[in-house]
């Protein structure tokens, strides 16, 4: 089993600006254009709960070490938590509040029955055996079971796990329980109730909504030029398919740097042979055969569509300005900061958002989930095809707000999700 390995770019550009400031500020903003009850914005700018773990780890040395993790549920009023788990040595509590904030205005954005959540522990899986990871991953699932379940919080893969981590993780549950729960996680194997089409689930989402933004535009996919920062799930399968779409691969990094087509070329980079060569356990800069350019220079690439599919803040106000693409495809959460999205909106620059744009993910899990729960098993064209009209449906949507309220595509999203969430609260009241 090898870990996803997604990039180590780093976080956040300022020590004031963390992702949960990023969130706050995108909310308060989207709040007072919906005008917002005083009491309902201060409910949604909170998690409803925030757990932190410390636990041990037996390594294989013998030695214990001390590890921190997390899980936060931010809202709940449109039904049960969802949201993933990363391994990374940046997770922090804020980090988690945030992405947990974002998978609330996600889940309502998609219009699928769930509320926002997400988890973490502070390390670096690739510096741990496979032996280690099991131990912490069970160790860290045994911890958080208390909020967790098929019908409170569903877990799945994000940063550094995978569907490897996710059986750990289901097998523990199940083993409290004393019988198999296969619905508490999503992003599963197969072999244990997993999704046909959820691995690529995400980056799938990312190829849909860029064919649907370079169409709104008046051009074709076919032909267009490409740049992927981040190669790892998302990443990867999201460069997979656009060229599959007839794009061009010109650039493609991952923390260290990567490798890009040069002008005079008409040849898409070679994804698969790129992805078995980090697979393998090398650095898109030692492949061989290829030209040399670092992360800096990925996204000041001249090219039809930039995808970010790492983490968080890598673009700025001080490199927002360099940026050559026409559309940004946010794979990855809260890659751009708001500083930095009212320099690309004064540019031209369209960015579909990362609460419609990297979607796709929670969509297939939520598929996966329902046939869990029904004890039901769909074929992938049924999976693709599902995904594909909700995707479509929630791009119109964000498109028809923004033109109507002649504003971004993202504050287009957040209007559309918070007040989705908004309704529920309402309808449902405040207890007691």
């Amino acid at each position: 089993m090898t870990i996803d390995k997604e990039p180590l770019v780093k976080l956040y550009t300022t020590e004031e600006e963390s992702a949960y400031d990023m969130a706050l500020q995108q909310f308060d903003e989207a709040a007072d254009v919906l005008g917002l009850n005083k009491g309902i914005a201060e409910y949604l700018r909170r998690p409803q709960r925030e757990l932190t773990v410390n636990f041990p780890v037996r390594m294989d040395s013998g030695d214990i070490r001390m590890f921190t993790g997390y899980r936060v549920q931010h809202n709940l009023s449109r039904g049960p938590a969802k949201g993933g788990i990363r391994y990374h040595p940046w997770v922090s509590l804020d980090e988690v509040k945030a992405l947990a904030m974002w998978m609330t205005w996600k889940c309502a954005v998609t219009d699928i029955p769930y509320g926002g959540a997400k988890g973490g522990v502070t390390f670096d899986p690739k510096q741990m055996s496979l032996n280690e990871l099991e131990r912490l991953t069970r160790r860290y699932a045994s911890e958080i079971s208390v909020l967790i379940g098929p019908e409170k919080d569903i877990p799945a893969p994000d940063v550094n796990t995978n569907p490897q981590v996710m059986a750990w993780i289901m097998d523990t549950y199940s083993m409290h329980e004393g019988y198999s729960v296969p619905g508490v996680v999503t992003g599963k194997p197969l072999e244990i109730g997993g999704s046909l089409g959820r691995l690529d689930a995400t980056g799938r989402g990312c190829m849909i909504v860029a064919g649907m933004e370079m169409a709104r535009i008046g051009k074709n996919l076919e032909g267009a030029t490409v740049a992927v920062q981040g190669l790892g799930n998302v990443g990867y399968h999201a460069a997979r398919l656009l060229e599959a779409h007839g794009c061009r691969i010109v650039a493609i990094t991952d923390s260290s740097g990567g490798c890009y087509s040069d002008s005079g070329s008409l040849k898409s980079l070679d994804i698969e042979k790129l992805k078995d060569w980090k697979s393998s356990g090398g650095a898109l800069i030692e492949y061989p055969g290829v030209d040399f350019i670092t992360n800096d220079q990925l996204l000041a690439m001249p090219c039809d569509i930039l995808v970010l599919a790492a983490l968080e803040g890598q673009i700025t106000p001080k490199n927002a300005a360099a940026v050559r693409a026409g559309i940004i495809i946010e794979g990855a959460n809260g890659p751009i900061t708001p500083a930095a999205d009212s320099i690309l909106e004064d540019m031209g620059v369209q960015v579909v958002p990362d609460i419609l744009a990297n979607a796709g993910g929670v969509v297939a899990s939520y598929f996966e989930w329902v046939q869990n729960l029904q004890h039901d098993f769909w074929e992938q064209q049924k999976v693709e095809q599902r995904l594909e009209k909700v995707m479509v449906k929630a791009f119109e949507q964000v498109v028809s707000i923004s033109q109507d309220k002649k504003t971004t595509m993202r504050k287009a999203a957040l209007l559309l999700g918070i007040s989705r969430v908004v309704k529920a609260i309402e309808v449902r009241g405040i207890y007691p």
